[in-house]
Formats: structure tokens, sequence, C-alpha cells
């Protein structure tokens, strides 16, 4: 396996305390360069994923509001189960398809950078 001689490593420090040097001015951090070309990526599996749990939360909670209703056959156990299962998976679904549509209309504010890649 060939191994790239070229490259130039710097030792990151251990401690925040490690940043300040003896005329306490900030050195560069490198953990945090930041390039203008990352918010033009899109992260689309965060993307599906995020969809994929939104709709996953609608259907369960659908579920859950046909058993409290009577419309469907089931325990009120199964129904709150249901519920809870439908808000776990609704809240984080929404919250992320939200930050991506809005991302892709180019609202201000938001960012493609604002959604975890998977």
């Amino acid at each position: 396996m060939a191994s790239k001689q070229n490259i130039v490593y710097s030792r990151l420090p251990v401690e925040e305390g490690d940043y300040c040097d003896s005329s306490s001015q900030r050195r560069h951090d490198p953990r945090f360069d930041y390039s203008p070309t990352t918010h033009n990526k899109v992260p689309w599996n965060s993307i599906f994923l995020a969809f994929f749990l939104l709709l996953l939360g609608c259907l369960l909670l659908l579920l859950s509001f046909f058993i409290f209703t009577g419309h469907m056959g089931g325990d009120l156990s199964q129904a709150y189960g249901l519920l809870g299962l439908g808000f776990l998976t609704f809240l984080p679904g929404f919250y992320e398809t939200r930050i991506a549509y809005y991302s892709w209309r180019g609202a201000q504010g938001y960012h493609f950078t604002s959604i975890p890649d998977y």
C-alpha cells in the first residue's frame, strides 16, 4: 500500500488553555477551518432519513388517532404507544425537513450545514 509522504501534520493541543500563548493572543485552530463550499454540499442521506421519519410519524399519529376515536380496533395502551412513537419520529423528521426546505429556498439563516450528514 502506497503512503503519501508529502502530507504535513500538526499536533492539536490537548487542553483549551493550550491555544493561548504567553501574549494572550489566540493561535489558529485548524479544527475550525471553514470554506464557503461547505454550504453548497447537500446531505441527501440525511434529508431522505428526515423525510422518512416525517412520513412514519404522520402514519403512527394517524393510526393512534383512529384507535382513540374507535374507527380502528385496539386497546388504549396501543394507542398511547403509537402516539408516543409517532411524536418521537415526527418531531425530528419535521425539524430537519423544514431546515432542508428553507435551505433549498434560500431563506436567510438556513444552510444545509445545519443538517448533520450521516
